[in-house]
């Protein structure tokens, strides 16, 4: 008989459970440390538009538009970056949709026009709460000497109507709502 025997079973294995009849007791749960997460319809309500006062301004859109996106997208980030470096609150940052142009071309001879090329204007939006009014100077001067080329950039309040232009709309729901009422 080896003597191995004699040493408890739980210096042998010690990964096994002592006792598999024992409940663990919630050990290993974590979902009561996470906060609740808001239902769908209160998460897309919109958010109260804070006013400018004398000192800062309110809820600002700083709109980045252009034909490259990948541009468009490093501005929008460097804005992003540049505003929390200079202590302003980025309130949120999102995309709005792509629109697509068409340009038409009529060949000399000839009345049928045909597509020439798309033109894809890609947007984004770093909404601003809280800027400073004595920083907000030196704020557009940085972003303006840092704007690449082919990118436009518009600092405007921001709106319900803003709000409203992040969420593409969707014709054919309308009508069928349109038909139920």
């Amino acid at each position: 008989m080896p003597r191995c025997s004699g040493i408890k079973r739980s210096l042998a294995f010690p990964n096994e459970r002592q006792y598999r009849t024992r409940p663990t007791h919630g050990i290993g749960k974590y979902k009561h440390l996470l906060t609740k997460e808001a239902p769908k319809k209160e998460r897309q309500q919109m958010k109260e538009i804070k006013t400018a006062t004398d000192a800062e301004y309110g809820t600002l859109n700083v709109k980045v538009s252009g034909y490259d996106m990948i541009l468009v997208e490093h501005y929008s980030q460097y804005i992003h970056n540049l505003c929390n470096r200079l202590g302003v609150k980025v309130a949120e940052s999102y995309a709005l949709p792509t629109k697509s142009t068409e340009v038409m071309v009529m060949p000399e001879q000839g009345t049928k026009m045909y597509v020439d090329a798309i033109l894809k204007t890609h947007e984004r939006i770093v909404q601003l709460s809280q800027l400073n009014a004595t920083l907000c100077p030196i704020f557009m001067e940085v972003m303006l000497k840092n704007q690449p080329e082919g990118v436009q950039l518009s600092v405007k309040p921001h709106t319900e109507a803003d709000y409203q232009a992040r969420f593409k709309a969707r014709p054919e729901l309308e009508g069928l709502m349109a038909q139920i009422t």
